[in-house]
């Protein structure tokens, strides 16, 4: 696997230095335009004085380019009276494919690649909300950061547990109608729990690497989050295994977050073992 991803690199870095020579002093030499990941339309009223470039996108051009219309992964369409001075350059999944048939597919290599944009806005809207969540309950992150860094094994089992019971619980709180309302409560906690619980490994994550990269220092907890945030969403964002990522921190977030109502001392007691991990953070209990 990893050696096919080399090779799916070092294609596109060559494919982008044959299909697009002029790309990178474009912007400083006329005014032509390059756009990643997202299709490009020049209406008829447009001029682009210079080469119109787009990365994984279709451009579609009905108005003047004084210059080549270069695609990668994409298509170039004249449309009405369009007119391209220059040269029509591309690369579409379809060439690619026939030279490399591994290399574009639904769920491997470029095509996976270029469906990343999309998730990649996902991970980041979660990411704001966990944030949001550690500005209005830092605490209550804090134990939960203390729990998974204690009990990881346990919080990811009883995350599970939650996940497996979610259905049953919602099925009779249905059937005892009175208890209809709280199935919308119960949906809000375990987001709430699963937000709160990814903030806690984002913690531990962003802290762990703080550590490494500066050991002498003590980096703020917000410091320590968004750092891991950004590791974690890009983790989740990898094709094939970023859904088991994003499956484990959610049960293990989610089981941290139901074990951070449980006192530190109870909880050890029952496990009946020493805390692992590093140092707890101080005043949780």
């Amino acid at each position: 696997m990893n050696l096919r991803y080399v090779a799916l690199l070092a294609g596109l870095l060559a494919a982008a230095a044959l299909v697009l020579p002029g790309t990178a002093d474009a912007r400083g030499r006329d005014g032509g335009e390059t756009e990643v990941f997202q299709n490009v339309y020049v209406p008829a009223d447009k001029v682009i004085d210079g080469d119109l470039n787009v990365i994984f996108g279709d451009a579609t051009v009905a108005g003047v380019v004084h210059g080549d219309c270069n695609t990668l992964f994409g298509r170039c369409t004249i449309v009405d009276n369009g007119v391209v001075d220059g040269t029509i350059n591309g690369v579409t999944n379809d060439g690619v494919r026939s030279m490399v048939p591994w290399a574009v597919g639904r769920e491997y290599g470029i095509g996976a690649l270029a469906g990343q944009d999309h998730r990649l806005l996902v991970k980041l809207a979660a990411s704001l909300v966990v944030v949001l969540v550690f500005l209005l309950f830092p605490l209550r992150m804090r134990v939960a950061l203390d729990r998974v860094e204690r009990h990881p094994a346990m919080s990811a089992l009883t995350g599970a547990v939650a996940m497996v019971a979610i259905v049953p619980i919602a099925i009779m709180l249905i059937l005892s109608i009175v208890g209809i309302p709280l199935v919308i409560l119960e949906v809000a906690a375990i987001f709430a729990g699963v937000w709160i619980g990814t903030g806690a490994i984002a913690l531990l994550v962003g802290r762990r690497l703080c550590e490494l990269v500066m050991p002498t220092s003590t980096p703020s907890p917000l410091v320590a989050l968004m750092l891991g945030l950004a590791v974690v969403s890009a983790a989740e964002i990898v094709p094939v295994v970023g859904w088991a990522v994003t499956a484990l921190v959610w049960l293990a977030g989610l089981g941290a977050a139901i074990l951070s109502f449980i006192r530190s001392t109870q909880l050890d007691a029952a496990v009946h073992r020493a805390p692992i991990g590093g140092p707890p953070m101080t005043g949780i209990r």
